[in-house]
């Protein structure tokens, strides 16, 4: 098997323009289009029926799809992040310089999952942070100077 495409991942959302400007504008990812699938291929598709897709290309390879329910409520509730909750936990950035997004990221609407908001670990400098909508985002940079081991994220 050979995978012929980068990996997209879909993350539903409340407020498609916010979200679209938030990874546009401060996570730097740049909209390809949009799209809308009629009910007729998300019910059978088990999507739940008609939605809106804002397709996002990250520079660094893959895309991020925002998708907005048009026939379902997207609720809200849980808490953002838990080591025992299952199923996606975050999306990861790997970037050159971490600074200049994390001194946009409050005023965006995002909030601060970490304290010290950067952190520095394996080599790298991290920062977690939870976007307008409540998904939680990973920050990572190799300015760490940390000489410990090296993992993956």
């Amino acid at each position: 098997m050979v995978m012929t495409r980068p990996f997209e991942v879909g993350v539903v959302v409340r407020d498609l323009g916010l979200m679209e400007r938030f990874y546009c504008d401060v996570i730097g990812c740049r909209a390809e289009r949009r799209s809308r699938v009629p009910e007729s291929v998300g019910g059978p598709a088990g999507l739940g029926g008609e939605l809106v897709v804002a397709w996002l290309r990250v520079p660094s390879g893959g895309r991020v799809k925002l998708v907005l329910p048009r026939s379902a409520r997207v609720s809200t509730g849980a808490a953002p992040w838990s080591a025992g909750r299952p199923g996606l936990s975050y999306l990861t950035f790997h970037l050159d310089d971490l600074d200049p997004v994390v001194a946009a990221l409050a005023g965006a609407g995002a909030r601060p999952l970490s304290d010290p908001v950067v952190v520095r670990a394996g080599g790298r400098r991290i920062s977690f942070w939870a976007d307008p909508e409540g998904n939680v985002v990973e920050l990572v940079d190799e300015r760490g100077g940390d000489p410990g081991p090296r993992r993956s994220n």
